[in-house]
Formats: C-alpha cells, structure tokens, sequence
C-alpha cells in the first residue's frame, strides 16, 4: 500500500466520529508502531488532520467543529507546493495589497508547508517578480461587488465612467466572466440598460453594488462571438482580417507571439514575417501596429492601411516645429 492511499485510509476509518485504537489501527492498515508513529506525526502536523487521543474512549478520533473545513486529497509534494506558492506571489503582485486578507490564510498554510520541506517562503517571495506595465488602479470595492456577483451569480448596479464618451451612466448588468487582460480587470456581462452583452474596464467603475435578482444566463457560444473572436479586448464578431509585414529583425519576437487563436503566420524567403489577423475593432490594433514603429507595414485591407497611415500623419504634424 502506497503511502497515499494510507493516508487516505485515515480518513475513512476515523470518519463519523468513530474511534480506533492503536492496535486496531496497526491491524486494519498493516503497519508497525514506528509507521503508525510516523503517520500521526505527518497527518497533524503537516496536513493538519485533527486526530486526538480520546482517553476515556481509549483510542483515536477526528475531532471536528463546524467552524471546520476539509479539502480532500490536498497531499501536496514539494514541486506541487512550489507552484502553488510562485502563483500566490504572483497574484500578489498583480495588484499589490489587495489579495491580502482573502489569501492570508492560504499564504500561512503555504508558508508552514514550505518550511516542512526546507523551503524558505521569504527567499521565494524575493525570486518571482511580476511587472504591470499601464496597470490602471481602481478600488477594491467594486472589484469586491462585481467578483462576488460573478460567482454568486446575481445582479450588480453599477455607476461606470465612459473613458471614450466622458459620461458617467448607472446600469444594472449581469456579469458572466472576469478577464484579466494586460495588468487590467474587465468583466463581460450583459448590460440591462443596452440589453445586449458589454464589456466593461472595471477601474472605471466609481461604485458597485449587488442586487437580490438573479443574474441573466448568456449563451457561452454567444459570449464567445461577442467577446472571443476578435482582436484584444475589443472583442465581437471580426470585421476583417490584418495583413501585416514585419521587418527581419522584428519578425524574431513576433513570430512567437499569439495576437489571436486564429492568426496565420509565415517567414518569408527575406526572413520577414507576414502575420495575418481577425479584428473587430481597430482601435487597439493600430495601437499595436504603432508600437512596432517603422518594423512593420499594414499590407492590408486598405481601409486599415489608409487609418493607420492617418494616424502616423495626426502624430507627424503634432511633432512638427514650432
């Protein structure tokens, strides 16, 4: 018997409040005393198995209160715990100070476990790094409401600042998925007010709060075409497809970099890269076609070609001199 499934077997035989003593614990799981010593050791300590000596009763027993909970099968290796501890720093780092009091207790239990295997958890803390370029910071509240609702599956009002038009609007909507998306929270939901599906930069959002109504169901295939299909987070149903040469030198990152599911690459004979692309809004492409400068050209459609140049000329007068 594997030491797994012994451990395992603990479990089954302590369950409902039953007693076991020692002799009949050696018998049932064929182990010898310094085994059983081992076990009892490793379960209390390690995995935090209330196991307790019932003296009156003359054996052992679970004792469990309500205040309890259990995870069954978190038997957790030093690789897996290293994992498990280099997420939680990165959740961490993500937005600073914000995961604190919901993952402080899974941070305590990571850092006892660590240390059972050797493991120093300030020493990995300093060796995983998460850099947020353009994070945008918002309050936690709204992040508060919106998450909860997500998961509890409820309305939410909120009072969202539209960055494009200036205006400030309250709206009920149903959230359907959280997306982190370049160092920013979004939440795609459908939008009672629009009756239709929206996404929404939850930074934007000046308060949040939850509602007794049930959430409204969207069809997953539907909230994909919406939100799945397109470039970015400006997501929808594509309304054409990029055709975009980078330079040799250029075409070195690019050509490991996923921009969608469905983008079609080839290096050609030059070492340049032709990268095509669906999108359904060109807002966020041309400000991707624009971080490569001078190393990539817009091939095509036309209409893409013509915005993009546009915008280079916009950016050219706004250089010119004074």
């Amino acid at each position: 018997m594997s030491e797994t499934v012994r451990l395992y077997r603990y479990r089954t035989l302590l369950a409902g409040g039953r007693v076991r003593t020692r002799t009949e614990m050696l018998e049932l799981l064929e182990i010898s005393p310094a085994t059983f010593k081992r076990d009892l050791t490793k379960l209390r300590d390690q995995m935090r198995m209330p196991i307790v000596f019932d003296r009156e009763e003359g054996g052992y027993r679970m004792e469990v209160d309500s205040s309890m909970a259990e995870l069954p099968g978190l038997w957790f290796s030093q690789n897996e715990l290293l994992a498990l501890a280099t997420t939680k720093q990165m959740l961490e780092q993500l937005e600073p100070g914000f995961w604190g009091n919901r993952l402080q207790p899974l941070q305590d239990r990571l850092g006892e476990l660590l240390e059972w295997h050797g493991i120093d958890p300030l020493e990995l803390s300093r060796r995983v790094a998460v850099l947020n370029t353009g994070k945008r910071r918002f309050e936690s509240n709204a992040f508060d409401a919106v998450s909860q609702a997500n998961f509890t599956r409820c309305r939410v009002m909120v009072r969202h600042f539209g960055r494009q038009t200036g205006e400030v609007t309250e709206r009920v909507i149903s959230p359907q998925c959280l997306v982190y998306y370049r160092s920013n929270w979004y939440v795609d939901a459908w939008c009672h007010l629009r009756n239709d599906l929206r996404s929404f930069s939850i930074d934007a959002m000046e308060s949040a709060t939850l509602l007794a109504d049930g959430a409204v169901e969207v069809d997953p295939v539907k909230i994909h075409e919406t939100f799945g299909r397109g470039y970015g987070i400006f997501g929808g149903a594509p309304v054409g497809r990029a055709k975009l040469k980078f330079s040799a030198r250029r075409a070195r990152w690019v050509a490991q970099e996923e921009w969608h599911p469905d983008q079609v690459s080839s290096v050609l004979p030059d070492g340049t890269l032709m990268l095509q692309v669906p999108y359904s809004d060109t807002r966020e492409l041309i400000g991707e076609i624009l971080r490569h400068g001078t190393d990539v050209e817009v091939i095509e459609p036309a209409g893409l070609r013509e915005q993009a140049a546009a915008t280079i000329d916009q950016m050219r007068e706004a250089y010119a001199p004074r």
